[in-house]
């Protein structure tokens, strides 16, 4: 008997195969990784500036400055939220590029509002009702697209992006206009005062946001991959006319997944305002949710590894800002790098796919 057939019959070969499949996950995921980081310090080397040294200053100050990790635990917060947003929008087959612009809109809806209610109502009645406003406005910009997908049948990658576009636009003339706090010079929104801001965590300046965006993701990867209404929006991803065959509402379904996407994006900027920034400044576009796109086809989707490419990401952002000031480098080229990991991880795929074309899997 073949060693082979062996492994076969003594029930050896399906771990070992569930082993390789671990690994060449892995290394989808973390090769792309791996090659940006190094396509970034040939930049750097072209830039005349020591990749290491860079790298160093980066992930010193993200990880192992006192400041600097609270910094970056903190802006977890809402990039896990647009994280959870993203895995629910693409686990339905649906793209959902407009993160940004519901962010923006459910920031500037959240910024005007809770600093009026804090006078009025108890803090964290405020707060809640301040992040709840945030959701609710982030969910109907969702809702354009949303319907032109479900019912005309219109790419939601074309809508979601001229509704980003919109949305950018929409929020500036708010905070210039009608959200406008007059007792400032600097176009912005009214200030919500440190103190009433959502707490912090142990004595930290870490946001609790920072639990609300685990929360968030973790319930998305149980509800998608454990529960009948997460299996019905896999299928809907994976074949909406074999869904519509099973029965499935797939127009119902797809505004709802809207829905839930862009509420989730638009808590994020609820967040983002109610725990770290406390207003919102006249044509102010962090650029959060594109950011996360690559990190979230890293982890495959997977909730878990999200919030380890989250982690990764935001060490970069904070550390990249103590490096450019040392070094003279931008403050955006983590930016660059994030580009250079959509590039690799595009033509990593595109290589996974004619391995398996070829493989005949």
């Amino acid at each position: 008997m073949s060693e082979t057939t062996s492994d076969i019959g003594d029930g050896r070969a399906a771990p070992a195969f569930a082993r390789r499949e671990i690994w060449g996950v892995l290394a989808m995921s973390l090769g792309p990784v791996l090659a940006a980081f190094v396509l970034s310090g040939l930049i750097l080397l072209l830039m005349q500036v020591n990749p290491f040294s860079y790298y160093g200053y980066v992930f010193g100050r993200g990880l192992f400055s006192p400041t600097g990790v609270q910094a970056t635990l903190t802006r977890m917060g809402p990039l896990l939220l647009l994280a959870a947003s993203l895995i629910v929008a693409f686990r339905a087959g649906i793209w959902n590029l407009g993160g940004d612009a519901q962010f923006l809109v459910g920031a500037v809806f959240a910024a005007a509002w809770t600093p009026l209610m804090v006078a009025h109502v108890p803090v964290w009645g405020a707060l809640l009702a301040g992040m709840a406003v945030s959701a609710g406005f982030g969910a109907l910009w969702g809702l354009v697209p949303a319907f032109l997908r479900a019912y005309q049948g219109l790419n939601e990658i074309i809508t979601t992006l001229m509704m980003n576009f919109l949305g950018l636009s929409l929020a500036s003339v708010l905070v210039k206009l009608v959200f406008l706090d007059p007792a400032t010079t600097v176009p912005q929104t009214r200030t919500l005062p440190v103190e009433d801001r959502l707490p912090t965590l142990g004595g930290t300046t870490i946001s609790s946001g920072l639990l609300i965006g685990l929360v968030a993701v973790l319930a998305v990867h149980f509800v998608m991959t454990r529960t009948a209404f997460g299996l019905r929006l896999r299928v809907v991803g994976a074949n909406a006319g074999a869904a519509v065959h099973a029965g499935l509402a797939v127009p119902a379904l797809t505004v709802a997944v809207f829905a839930i996407s862009a509420g989730f994006a638009g808590l994020s900027g609820g967040v983002a305002i109610l725990g770290q920034y406390g207003n919102v400044r006249a044509d102010w576009n962090p650029a959060y949710a594109m950011s996360v796109v690559p990190l979230v086809f890293l982890a495959r989707f997977n909730g878990f590894a999200a919030i380890g490419f989250v982690a990764l990401f935001s060490i970069l952002s904070i550390g990249s800002e103590s490096a450019a000031r040392r070094m003279g480098v931008p403050n955006y080229f983590t930016l660059v790098t994030v580009a250079i990991l959509l590039i690799v991880l595009g033509l990593a795929e595109y290589w996974g796919a004619r391995r398996r074309q070829k493989a005949g899997v």
